[in-house]
Parts: structure tokens; sequence; C-alpha cells
């Protein structure tokens, strides 16, 4: 590895994918991880082939409280430093909170929320070391209430907090911390989180997972906190601040119910 090393989580599709792509453009070796090892050998393959750029990978599911742990022990025993950090991983589940099953809804907090901080924490003595960069993928979800979805949004609105908050603790030590709010974006996200018959899953807000990708990279090496694209989505994040919050929770609640 060639000291500009990044580690992508949910690297294989979506918006994973496209900045697995980038930082490859830019000549970034990659630590791929994701759940399914064929499509994360074929992303390698592909990325490490088309741009030069070393490429290892990592099958895991971190929804699994032991992984990041295994991660981290993982990388020290390939002798591999990460200088940056991407948080993507994560999954969302439509339905009302006392019917979807509780298992459901305990992995989406290990995944979307504590994997997210234990490896975080695991990886930053050595991010600290050459002055890294951290992108924490959130949501528009992380500034509003989200009945049908209470947990996904709820475990959105703590990735941006505790992003913010470790932002402002680390720019002292040269390290940059950005979060990453997307809209609505076509991937399989929505398949799995079951929302695809929504009014959140189809409109104006829709972006791209190529554009997301893009504004997130250039934010992040530009060192922007907080990166939201689409002027839409930039707009409704500033209009919730002004709306009465019992409005804007039932406004999200509209939204997200299925017709």
């Amino acid at each position: 590895m060639n000291g500009r090393t990044v580690l992508i989580t949910g690297a294989s599709t979506g918006i994973g994918f496209e900045l697995a792509n980038l930082f490859a453009q830019d000549k970034w070796d990659l630590v791929l991880l994701a759940r399914h090892r064929p499509q994360l050998m074929e992303v390698s393959e592909q990325l490490g082939h088309t741009y030069g750029v070393k490429t290892q990978i990592v099958v895991a599911d971190l929804s699994h409280p032991r992984v990041p742990e295994e991660v981290a022990a993982q990388l020290n025993e390939t002798g591999t430093k990460i200088a940056c950090l991407v948080n993507n991983a994560g999954f969302g589940a439509h339905g009302e909170f006392d019917e979807l099953p509780l298992e459901t809804q305990m992995n989406m907090i290990q995944t979307n929320v504590a994997s997210l901080v234990e490896l975080t924490h695991r990886l930053l003595p050595h991010i600290i070391t050459v002055r890294g960069r951290i992108l924490n993928v959130a949501s528009t979800a992380a500034f509003q209430p989200g009945p049908h979805m209470a947990i996904y949004y709820a475990t959105k609105a703590f990735v941006l907090s505790f992003s913010e908050a470790i932002a402002e603790e680390l720019e002292p030590k040269g390290v940059h911390v950005s979060t990453l709010c997307p809209g609505p974006v076509p991937t399989e996200f929505q398949k799995r989180a079951g929302i695809e018959g929504t009014p959140m899953a189809k409109g104006p807000l829709v972006v791209p997972a190529n554009t997301v990708a893009r504004e997130a990279y250039d934010g992040l090496m530009k060192g922007k906190r907080l990166i939201i694209p689409g002027w839409g989505n930039k707009l409704g994040v500033q209009g919730q601040r002004l709306a009465p919050r019992r409005l804007v929770t039932k406004i999200a609640g509209a939204l997200s119910k299925k017709r």
C-alpha cells in the first residue's frame, strides 16, 4: 500500500462503489468491505485493473458486534495503514416500530451506529498520525424523526451528531471529518428497506449515486463538514429548521408511508 489507503465499508454497490471508483481514479489504494464476496471480488479486480491501484477485500457483516475488532485485527496482520475511513455501510427497514422484528432493528443499530463508532475509534490513531480524513454517511433523515422508519432515522441522527462533534475535536489534530447527508438515492438500499412504493423513493429530491459520490468526494477533499447533495435536499433541510417539530414529523411520516 502506498500510504494513501482508504477503507470503504459497503463498497460493493451504490454510493460505496461510486466512492471507491473516485478514490481509485485519484490513485488511492483500496480496502473494500462488504458482505458478499463475489460482488466484492468483481469490484476489487475491476478497479485495480482499471486504475492500477492495490486493492484488498474484507468480507464482513457489520451487523455482528465482533466484526469491527476482527477487521482492525486483519488490517494489523497485513500491515495495512488506513489514512482515510469511509463509513458507508448501513441499511434501513420500513414498517411500524412495534411490528418490525426486534432482531432486524437491533442489527440496524449495530450496523449504522455501533460498528461505525467502533471502527472509527480503532482506526483513528493512525488517521491522526497521518492527518487523514473520515467520511461518515448519514442521510437527510438525520434532520427529523421518521415515522414508519423510526430506528433508521434515529441512527442517522446519531451519525450526524457524532460526526459533527468529533469533527470539532479532531480539527486541531489535522483530521478532517465530513458527514454526507444524501436524500433519496436509487440503489439497492431502497429495495432492502422496502421503501420502493413510497413517495420518498421518487421525485425531484432523488439524486443518482454517482452524483452523490462526486459531491461527497469533492467535499471531503475540501474539508467540508456537512455535504448535502442536491439543491432540493439542501432547501428541505433548511426549511425543517423553521417548521414546528410536530409538523416536520407528520410530513416525514406521510412521505415514508406506502400508498
